[in-house]
């Protein structure tokens, strides 16, 4: 059936019983703030217990916004919505908001008096179950796999079960060799007493290398303290020849400075010598 004219949308709206007074003239410009109010409020209407959140302060949650209600329409009521349109939030959005509030008032004037209920309700809801539960369906999928490879072996294994029983009661009736389990016995004891003498033995030498070792770090212990008390007997000694070189480099510093006394004074005869000769040269042109 067509949808109603957009003059009816009030109308519907006041039917449904929405709390605040709409005009189409609030539908001139865009007024998203009005479209997702009447859009959480219808979703509402349709499902009480829906979650759908109602946050539009950004661009990325007006998106967000948009496509949750979309899909839960399609999902829940089987009506499909246009995105793009409720997004503008002006005349063309209203056309899309028809789609919802004429179900709506329909199914408020059945004879019931309540809200749709579309042939497919059911369906639908069982649908949404079902996909809300991909991971359960995931994880039967796989049991029962595992199921059926177990059971082919142990279907396997029971045809085997003939010929094992047949082995398995020979063995129990065969009568006990006592001698040739007293040997084999005795082979196991002496592998084990073998073993044992080979831990044992890396024991004794692993204590051997620990007493080396030990040995080793005393001697080095002795050598460095050694070491230690010659250095401080080297740092205490004063050279022989210290008194001589601190004349040396007394006397080095006195020349020293005498030394940079002529080179500034040479330095400066020559630059007057260099003003003589330059005025000379003037006077003489």
């Amino acid at each position: 059936p067509a949808l109603p004219h957009f003059s009816d949308f009030t109308e519907m709206m006041r039917a449904l019983g929405y709390p605040r007074l709409i005009s189409m003239e609030n539908f001139h410009t865009p007024n998203f703030m009005l479209v997702s109010e009447v859009l959480l409020w219808l979703v509402k209407r349709y499902e009480p217990q829906s979650d759908i959140p109602g946050d539009v302060d950004t661009e990325q949650d007006r998106v967000f916004f948009i496509k949750a209600v979309a899909q839960f329409m399609a999902t829940k009521a089987h009506i499909r919505l246009n995105t793009k349109r409720l997004y503008q939030a002006d005349g063309f959005a209203v056309k899309e908001l028809l789609k919802v509030t004429s179900v709506l008032y329909g199914a408020m004037n059945s004879p019931g008096g309540q809200r749709p209920q579309l042939p497919e309700d059911d369906s639908s809801k069982f649908k949404f179950d079902q996909g809300s539960k991909i991971a359960d369906l995931t994880a039967v999928r796989q049991l029962a796999s595992e199921i059926t490879s177990k059971g082919t072996v142990l279907c396997d294994l029971l045809g085997k079960e003939v010929e094992l029983r047949e082995a398995r009661t020979e063995s129990i009736g065969r009568p006990l060799e006592i001698n040739e389990d007293e040997k084999v016995m005795k082979i196991a004891i002496n592998s084990v007493l073998e073993e044992v003498q080979k831990t044992k033995d890396m024991l004794n030498n692993v204590a051997l290398d620990e007493a080396s070792l030990e040995a080793k770090i005393e001697k080095r212990k002795l050598e460095l303290e050694r070491s230690q008390k010659r250095l401080e007997t080297l740092q205490s000694v004063r050279p022989a020849f210290m008194d001589e070189y601190e004349k040396v480099e007394e006397q080095l510093q006195k020349q020293y400075s005498t030394y940079l006394e002529k080179f500034r004074n040479l330095t400066y005869l020559e630059q007057l010598l260099e003003e003589h000769d330059r005025t000379q040269q003037e006077m003489f042109e």
